[in-house]
């Protein structure tokens, strides 16, 4: 039995490598469709686009340069941490903006001029740009205006306690000075008192 005659070839080794060659061009067409379904499920999330892709690679190889072309240039797990990485960043940035209200612990924004809970006034307005101020400001840092009426609170930092060596020293050689004085003072002869007259001689024994 003669082999199958391709493109006028009755040789039978050329026969062979074009079989080889079509069960190659085979095997990756099909191998281009399931990689166009398989990255287009990655980065597409409608269903309806990723099975057009697909039929779109049906067509041979045209359909999956068309869609290489035309595919999302990220995947939806890339997108989908970048957005949580924002949504986490502004939720940081909101909560730095809030700030509690040091009358009844309402939850308040930095710019706000009184609570909204108690109706406490929080901070002023600048006589120049009326933009809120702090307490401990000086001057508007917004139109450099001077804030009339509010002085900065400034702690004062208490020094710290010298060290006491001096007066230890001195207390010792105080009590060294007693010590020394003490039996210089017992080894003195007691001092009699001089009586008025003068002193009676003894008489003669005859």
């Amino acid at each position: 039995m003669l082999p199958i005659a391709y493109f006028g070839i009755e040789s039978s080794g050329l026969s062979l490598a074009v079989d080889l060659l079509l069960l190659f061009v085979v095997v990756l067409y099909l191998a281009l469709i399931y990689w166009t379904y398989a990255d287009a499920r990655r980065r597409i999330a409608d269903p309806v686009m990723v099975g057009c892709a697909t039929a779109a690679s049906l067509f041979p190889f045209v359909g999956t340069i068309v869609y290489m072309i035309l595919r999302p240039p990220e995947y939806l797990e890339d997108v989908r941490e970048r957005e949580l990485e924002m949504q986490a960043a502004e939720a940081r940035l909101h909560q730095l903006d809030q700030t509690l209200c040091p009358h009844c612990d309402y939850r308040v924004e930095s710019d706000f001029i009184r609570c909204p809970s108690c109706l406490r006034k929080l901070k002023e307005r600048c006589v120049s740009c009326s933009r809120p101020l702090d307490q401990a400001w000086t001057i508007c840092p917004y139109c450099e205006a001077d804030v009339p009426g509010i002085a900065p609170q400034r702690t004062r930092r208490r020094r710290p306690a010298a060290p006491l060596e001096s007066d230890l020293a001195e207390l010792q050689v105080a009590s060294e000075d007693e010590d020394e004085a003490a039996p210089v003072a017992a080894s003195e002869p007691a001092v009699r008192p001089r009586t008025g007259g003068r002193a009676r001689r003894p008489r003669p024994t005859s």
